[in-house]
């Protein structure tokens, strides 16, 4: 899945800057989201890729290479900078890394898929010295020319969403499932049964965006509600799934939702995990849409705004909000609406809202209308493509 060209990354701009300043990073994103692409634009020292075999058991045997040669590069002032590729793949090569980092040696940007294996090989030991940036699907402010229902369909993986063929991409979105989620997803949870993880994946995929009952699955499967819990870890772990927690704080609303939800990364791997095809129903559309928006907002704060997290609020006795940004002491309510011609039946939730939380100053709707519209006190209507607006940079 190479792309025809490249497509700038907003969070380029941020591994240079903390490079700059002496910092060493550390990108982790899901595979095929660009990482690879990303780190050969930066200029190197040494450059290491752990995906070949031969690459990972040279360093799985000798480890303490890595230090020989940083020291060979015979570069005096400046720290040489080292990017190691997929640095998960040899958790042993961490502990180089850290003695490196330690010792003023070098500056390292390492790329992984697996928050799992990094937390065992013991990256988070550095806390100060490893800046942790994040690099998701293509998101609406990268996209030179995004289409609202081919997003939904197909996602924003850059090997995706560059393929001009429709045919060629959904191909290429059944070998991403088949050969990462179903093969190496499946080898990280140590499951022996292939048919039990394929079949989770699906209801992983349908369920995506919904309040998931472990139990209700299990019993689907077969198999233990822990093991169930145990396998949406791993999708967290390898960055496939986004969990979302409920805002359960409230003065007056003793039955808050307490259950998280899950948003599987790319809408485009969601429907080839669920087995959906590209004709879904009206009720369908909506429910990818309210997907698109939190997926599109859990990426706006985490890139723009330092210590911003997404939740949603509910209340199964009353009302609803979709998607919930939280940040800097307040809070901004989102509600997505598969609509073209928003009115006051669409804002009922986030008034409730916005009068139940002093700290929520603004609310939106999400939805299709060519021009944005103000719908009640304190409540507009904003197209989907002026999204990234809701987050200040």
């Amino acid at each position: 899945m190479e792309s025809v060209h490249y497509i700038p990354r907003s969070v380029e701009a941020a591994v240079r800057h903390h490079l700059a300043r002496g910092k060493s990073v550390l990108l982790l994103g899901p595979r095929q989201t660009g990482k690879t692409t990303l780190l050969e634009r930066i200029e190197a020292d040494l450059r290491l890729s752990l995906i070949t075999p031969a690459a990972r058991q040279r360093y799985e045997r000798t480890p303490d290479a890595l230090l020989a040669e940083i020291a060979a590069l015979g570069r005096r002032g400046a720290r040489p900078l080292v990017i190691v590729d997929e640095v998960q793949k040899v958790p042993a090569l961490l502990d180089v890394v850290q003695a490196a980092i330690d010792r003023k040696l070098a500056r390292f940007v390492l790329s992984g898929s697996s928050a799992r294996k990094l937390r065992r090989g013991g990256v988070n030991l550095l806390p100060g010295r490893i800046v942790s940036l994040r690099l998701d699907p293509l998101s609406l402010d990268e996209l030179p020319r995004p289409d609202l229902e081919t997003l939904l369909l197909f996602g924003s993986l850059p090997g995706i969403w560059t393929v001009p063929d429709v045919g060629d991409r959904e191909a290429d979105l059944v070998s991403y499932v088949q050969s990462y989620l179903e093969e190496e997803i499946r080898a990280e949870a140590l499951v022996r049964n292939v048919g039990v993880f394929a079949r989770f994946l699906e209801l992983a995929g349908l369920e995506s965006g919904n309040l998931v009952s472990f139990r209700r699955l299990s019993q689907e499967i077969g198999v233990a509600h822990t093991t169930i819990a145990g396998f949406y870890e791993i999708l967290e772990d390898c960055l496939v799934a986004e969990r979302v927690d409920p805002l359960s704080r409230s003065r007056t609303r003793k039955k808050l939702t307490r259950s998280s939800r899950h948003v599987i990364f790319d809408l485009g791997v969601r429907r080839l995990c669920a087995g959906e095809g590209t004709r879904p129903s009206r009720e369908r559309w909506g429910q990818l849409f309210e997907q698109f928006v939190g997926l599109e907002l859990i990426r706006l704060a985490r890139s723009r705004t330092a210590g911003a997290t997404v939740l949603f609020w509910r209340d199964p006795d009353g009302p609803e909000v979709d998607w919930i940004v939280a940040g800097g002491g307040g809070y901004v309510p989102v509600e997505a609406k598969w609509t073209e011609r928003p009115g006051a039946g669409d804002i009922r939730h986030l008034a409730t809202f916005l009068d139940e939380y002093p700290t929520a100053e603004r609310g939106f709707v999400v939805c299709r209308t060519p021009r944005r519209m103000r719908l009640g006190d304190r409540i507009d209507a904003i197209p989907w493509q002026e999204l990234p607006a809701i987050i200040d940079k």
